[in-house]
């Protein structure tokens, strides 16, 4: 076959309308050979001669969009001195634009004796793993432009292409759980009704299927697991020709930005499926294991594993970083996403035990043109010493807030002593984010994601049930901070279930009129439930996904949530680019008014009633007149007031509405009893509220 020497950048396979180019750093290869696959797996070998800094590349003229190829890898196999190439292995390309195919369960993806992991027993991979796909880069966008919502502006919702999408009724049978699905009219429809303004999408960067979950009968659901960083995982597609997932990922972004929806990607960058020094040959492993894994320090045969997964990214090795950047700037160059959610950021960010704000990774998304003008969310933790590090990422960055989760658990459960941290939570938790000079922006708000109960099943179970993932329980967290109201799992106990439902509103009510950016887990605006599993990352099936047949309850909750967010949209008081003035610890509250907390008596909080670990009880008041910034045209914000009754101890309280300085004539906007009978009160009212409930008054402007 005729080749030509090509270019070493861009790294991948780049099809130029009449040709491929191809290009794979390893600095540890003796030879790279491209391997051209044809419909049956037949390889036609291509010896890559040419070699810059390590690059090794070629370019192959009449190769085009939907071939299938690897790479071997001829190089040393050496695992006390941390190389492992193994040239029987055909390895994907990690630049791959797409994937084709899913990992078999053969003894060939290893490249180790199990009688002796340290002795190389090569067997052929090429049946038994994935394969990467030319792709074409060529796509009609028409007249796509990124939504571009202020954060202030922004509500989350995290989803799962599979499970938003496999049993929608309006969902046509052909195109449930792909990207084609999430794109259908009938679950924008869904979506805008609801009122928010971004989709998180659950990992789409093509992952594998573990064998050992496919010989448990199970499968990978959630998807942490990536071994593409750059192609749209392959199973999410409608159609099955190698490469039509890219085209189709295109077309769901291009509708969802056309409903005015951005679309955030939930990222796996700490770790591939490659795994500990066990796992399967299938990519970094076998180009240049050294140049790609962080590896223990004395004992190289072993991975440093900060993720709990097997393996780690060596973050300071400039082809990590690189891969990395490149990446990130392809999802928003060339895929048109608007944002990332990366998984256990920490990891990314490790020097020793702390989140280092010097890091290297931080410093190029700084100041990198591209990735830095879109949203960066980090999940703060990971498994490591010190792991949890809310609070501790550098400006440009938000961060799921768990303290805001834990919180806000703590205090409608009816927990001690939680007042004061409930109101930091409330107001922004400013002392976690503005010493960094940061906004409210920082702290993404939530009570519920992916990763634990769902909204249902936190006020109905007590403890998790994830014997369906066959682990014997040794799975999941166990620090919950549920609490079933008065049975474990299904009853039916009226009394029970309508604390439940009240309860559920009372967590969405508080979410959404909190400070920060508020992010909903799929279906938990229908009281979705898990059945108590708290940990589904295993079950890819009716357990995990959104059921759309909706009773009445679970109507009630979608027309209840979609008017809470919609309040927050049109209230900017509700939604404030800059902190509260005021302490975090006494909710932000200042000389300036913005917003003011009172005993349920109709007075001040005072500092011993901060203190009293009885109190479960308060008023707030959000001053819609004393919005210190400006809107996007640089004039004056006002809004109305709200006073926000919130009672989580177990009996009715009295609350005596403040005098008329804060307003004469208070609405009913929010109730999470549903059962009250007037809607207008005055300065100086009593207005009994039930137990565990929130209970919400506006006061129009000027009234």
């Amino acid at each position: 076959m005729n080749t030509r020497p090509g270019h070493p950048y861009p790294l991948g396979a780049t099809f130029d309308g009449t040709g491929t180019n191809f290009a794979i750093f390893s600095s540890v290869a003796t030879s790279v050979t491209l391997c051209l696959l044809d419909d049956d797996l037949n390889e036609t070998p291509i010896p890559m001669t040419e070699v810059d800094a390590w690059v090794w590349h070629v370019y192959v003229p009449r190769v085009g969009a939907g071939q299938r190829y690897g790479y071997r890898i001829e190089g040393p196999w050496d695992p006390d001195l941390g190389h492992r190439c193994d040239v029987s292995k055909l390895l994907l390309d990690p630049y791959a634009k797409a994937i084709d195919g899913q990992l078999k369960d053969s003894p060939s993806l290893l490249s180790y004796d199990p009688e002796n992991p340290a002795l190389l027993q090569p067997q052929d991979s090429a049946r038994a793993t994935m394969h990467s796909v030319v792709v074409n880069p060529f796509f009609d966008w028409g007249g796509d432009h990124r939504p571009g919502h202020d954060y202030s502006e922004t509500i989350i919702y995290e989803a799962h292409v599979k499970g938003m999408t496999m049993t929608h009724p309006e969902v046509p049978a052909e195109i449930r759980g792909t990207y084609a699905g999430m794109a259908h009219p009938a679950i924008i429809a869904h979506l805008k009704k609801l009122g928010v303004t971004a989709v998180e999408l659950m990992p789409i960067h093509q992952y594998t299927n573990d064998t050992t979950l496919q010989a448990k009968g199970l499968s990978n659901y959630w998807g942490y697991n990536t071994i593409g960083y750059f192609a749209p995982h392959n199973a999410y597609c409608s159609s099955r020709e190698p490469g039509a997932q890219v085209a189709e990922f295109k077309a769901m972004v291009k509708a969802l930005h056309a409903a005015d929806i951005e679309v955030i990607l939930d990222v796996v960058y700490n770790h591939t499926a490659e795994g500990n020094h066990m796992g399967p040959t299938l990519s970094l492993r076998g180009i240049d294991n050294a140049a790609y894994y962080r590896l223990v320090d004395g004992d190289r045969r072993h991975y440093f594993d900060t993720t709990g997964t097997g393996n780690s990214l060596l973050m300071s090795s400039p082809q990590v970083l690189q891969l990395i950047m490149d990446s990130l700037r392809y999802w928003v160059s060339e895929m048109h996403v608007d944002g990332f959610r990366f998984d256990l950021a920490s990891t990314l960010a490790r020097q020793f035990a702390e989140v280092d704000r010097l890091s290297a990774f931080f410093d190029l998304i700084h100041q990198d043109p591209v990735v830095s003008q879109v949203k960066l969310i980090a999940e703060p933790w990971d498994v490591g010493a010190d792991g949890y590090q809310v609070g501790g990422f550098p400006p440009l960055w938000s961060e799921w807030n768990g303290r805001y989760r834990d919180t806000v658990r703590d205090f409608w459960r009816g927990e001690f002593s939680s007042l004061p941290d409930f109101a930091s939570r409330l107001a922004g938790s400013s002392d976690l984010y503005e010493s960094t000079g940061r906004k409210p922006r920082a702290s993404i708000n939530f009570v519920i994601a992916h990763d634990g109960f769902t909204l249902a099943d936190l006020v109905s179970y007590n403890t998790k049930h994830n014997e369906a993932n066959l682990e014997g329980g040794a799975d999941g967290a166990n620090d919950n901070r549920s609490w079933n109201c008065g049975a474990e799992g299904p009853t039916d106990d009226e009394e029970i279930l309508s604390l439940r439902r009240r309860q559920q509103r009372n967590f969405l009510t508080t979410l959404i009129f909190s400070q920060g950016v508020p992010m909903i887990a799929h279906g938990d605006e229908l009281g979705r439930t898990q059945q108590g599993n708290n940990n589904t990352y295993c079950q890819d099936n009716e357990l995990s996904w959104i059921d759309w047949d909706l009773d009445d309850e679970q109507q009630a909750l979608l027309e209840f949530t979609s008017k809470l967010i919609h309040l927050r949209r049109d209230h900017p008081v509700m939604r404030r680019r800059r902190f509260l003035n005021g302490p975090a610890v006494r909710g932000g509250e200042s000389d300036l008014g913005e917003i003011e907390w009172f005993t349920p008596s109709g007075k001040h909080m005072k500092e011993e009633e901060w203190s009293q670990p009885w109190a479960r009880a308060t008023m707030v008041f959000y001053n819609g007149d004393a919005i210190g910034e400006p809107d996007a045209n640089g004039r004056r914000i006002k809004d109305d007031d709200f006073l926000l009754l919130l009672n989580a101890a177990p009996e009715s309280i009295d609350f005596t509405l403040p005098d008329t300085k804060y307003g004469q004539l208070w609405h009913t906007a929010i109730d999470t009893g549903g059962d009250d009978d007037s809607s207008e009160f005055h300065s100086g009212d009593t207005v009994t509220v039930g137990p565990r409930t929130a209970f919400i008054l506006r006061n129009p402007r000027g009234l």
